[in-house]
């Protein structure tokens, strides 16, 4: 019985050294295959164990709207308690629309000139600094200043506004300047996500006020050999141009042949994006060769006094960059409504579409089918957001 003991114990030893060894033997072929492998590495090949470095997407969004024209009946039911002015809470229905975009668009059509000047609309507006300060909050970063009322509190009217501006980092804005070197400095070529842009601003509207003798530099005042220069400026940079075109008759519909020459001379000019303000009603989306063009985004705010008026476009897109083209990609629009009472309090309310009812706007569904036939009449592939069925 010892004996047998002892034969096992013998046994387990030899084993448990066997198995030790085929372990060792293991250990050192492994340790000799990865040595061969360091020695024969190109040094040409990607390490995959390093953080590579990430290509820019080569697309950004934007998302742009009409005119923010701030008649009285805005202004005063902004009022708050403390003598400031608060529009926040107008826009909380449609701000879900505009965050979130690489670049936001839209034109202050009445000019943020300081309190000092006075507080007005029409027929010459200055509007209180926090209308400026609740758009940058929304997320607005591409500010267009040229148009008809740019003059409206004069030469220092334009001063405080441009000095207003240039306290907001981050806002690209244009049309009014302070010097000639100043308006050249203000072409200039930003970049998002592998992509250049420029962003210029004109005016073909001036209400008959022009800037002094000397100072064209106040107001951005369309010409042909002006836009000609400014875009050959930044062309061989920038891969994406938009301008922004205070053009076209206020109230129509549709563009005018004005409105079309100017288009087609711009994209002429290598112009990708134009879009366009002043008729303060939507107008048709067309594409001008290569360029798209929204003739009109009609307002974005206002206390204008008819459906039409009242009716405006939230557009947003994809640019798409393949090599050195420049293309766009869904396309879609939200038709938006500004609500409000005529008398205090005012409650004014921007909506989408999709969420008004016959109480907000009556009949709102065959306005809708009137401003979607509209902006389709040149058959775009776009989308323009439907109706909610349940409404």
């Amino acid at each position: 019985m010892k004996r047998k003991k002892r034969r096992l114990k013998t046994w387990v030893k030899v084993s448990l050294i066997i198995i030790f060894v085929f372990i060792i033997s293991v250990i050192i072929l492994n340790i000799n295959d990865n040595k061969k492998n360091t020695g024969n590495v190109n040094p040409n090949e990607k390490i995959t164990t390093k953080k590579e470095k990430k290509e820019p997407p080569n697309e950004l969004s934007i998302v742009m709207v009409g005119d923010c024209l701030i008649h009285k009946m805005v202004y005063t039911d902004a009022l708050t308690g403390d003598g400031n002015y608060s529009f926040s809470k107008m826009f909380t229905e449609v701000s879900p629309l505009i965050i979130n975009h690489d670049l936001a668009y839209y034109n202050q059509e009445s000019i943020i000139g300081g309190k000092e000047l006075g507080l007005s609309a029409y027929p010459r507006f200055n509007s209180p600094e926090e209308i400026g300060d609740d758009m940058v909050k929304l997320g607005f970063n591409l500010v267009s200043l040229a148009n008809n009322h740019t003059m409206d509190k004069g030469e220092k009217g334009v001063i405080n506004s441009v000095n207003y501006w240039k306290t907001k980092p981050g806002v690209y804005y244009t049309g009014q300047a302070l010097s000639e070197k100043e308006r050249q400095d203000n072409i200039k070529v930003k970049e998002i996500n592998g992509i250049t842009y420029a962003f210029l601003s004109y005016t073909t509207q001036t209400n008959g006020l022009l800037p002094p003798s000397g100072k064209d530099y106040l107001t951005n005042i369309y010409s042909d050999e002006k836009a000609k220069k400014d875009i050959e400026k930044v062309r061989s940079e920038a891969d994406l141009i938009i301008v922004a075109m205070h053009w076209g008759e206020e109230y129509q519909k549709y563009e005018n042949q004005n409105q079309q020459r100017i288009a087609k001379y711009l994209s002429d000019l290598g112009v990708n994006l134009i879009i366009g303000a002043h008729p303060h009603v939507i107008q048709p989306v067309e594409y001008v060769g290569d360029t798209l063009v929204f003739y009109s985004l009609g307002n974005f705010i206002s206390a204008q006094d008819t459906p039409d008026k009242l009716t405006g476009a939230i557009a947003n897109l994809t640019v798409k960059k393949d090599k050195d083209k420049i293309s766009f990609k869904d396309v879609k629009i939200n038709l938006i409504y500004t609500s409000f009472k005529y008398s205090k309090p005012y409650n004014f309310k921007l909506y989408p579409y999709s969420k008004l009812n016959d109480n907000i706007l009556n009949n709102y569904k065959t306005y809708y089918e009137k401003y979607k036939n509209i902006l389709e009449r040149y058959n775009v592939d776009m989308e323009v957001d439907p109706l909610n069925v349940g409404n």
